[in-house]
C-alpha cells in the first residue's frame, strides 16, 4: 500500500517571492516601454542611400517642414512637433507613404525601392507615467 504524499500548500515567502517577480516585471516594462531609458529631444535622422540627409530635433520645429529626398524615386518627408512622415512618394507600392505618421523614439519609416531610412531616437527624459 502506498503512502499518500501530504498537500503543498503556499507559505508566506511564496507569496514574497512573488510579488518580487511580479514587481521586477513591472519596472521592467515600465522602463523598457515607458521611456526611462531615453533621454534627450526627439529627433528625426533622414538617412539616404547610408548618407545621412537631415538630422532634425522635433522640439525645436515652430512650423512645419519638409525635406525633399532625390533620386531614382522621389520623397517627400514631413516633419512637425508631433512626428514625422512620408507626405509623397513615386516610388511602387508606396509603403513608406502607407506607413503614417511616427511619433515616438525607435520608430522608423522605410522605403526600400530608394534606400531611404527615417527613424526616431531621443525621447522625453522623465517617465510617460507613474506606478504605484
Amino acid at each position: 500500500m502506498r503512502a499518500s504524499s501530504p498537500k503543498l500548500r503556499p507559505t508566506w515567502w511564496d507569496g514574497l517571492a512573488a510579488a518580487i517577480v511580479a514587481a521586477l516585471a513591472i519596472f521592467t516594462a515600465a522602463w523598457y516601454y515607458g521611456g526611462l531609458a531615453r533621454s534627450g529631444p526627439l529627433t528625426a535622422a533622414i538617412v539616404h542611400r547610408g548618407q545621412v540627409v537631415q538630422t532634425v530635433e522635433l522640439d525645436r520645429l515652430t512650423e512645419e517642414m519638409t525635406v525633399t529626398v532625390e533620386g531614382t524615386y522621389h520623397l517627400t518627408v514631413t516633419l512637425d512637433k508631433t512626428g514625422v512622415r512620408v507626405s509623397e512618394s513615386d516610388c511602387p507600392g508606396r509603403d513608406c507613404v502607407h506607413t503614417g505618421t511616427i511619433t515616438r523614439a525607435g520608430q522608423s519609416i522605410v522605403c526600400l525601392p530608394e534606400q531611404v531610412v527615417v527613424q526616431l531616437s531621443g525621447g522625453g527624459s522623465g517617465p510617460d507615467a507613474v506606478l504605484g
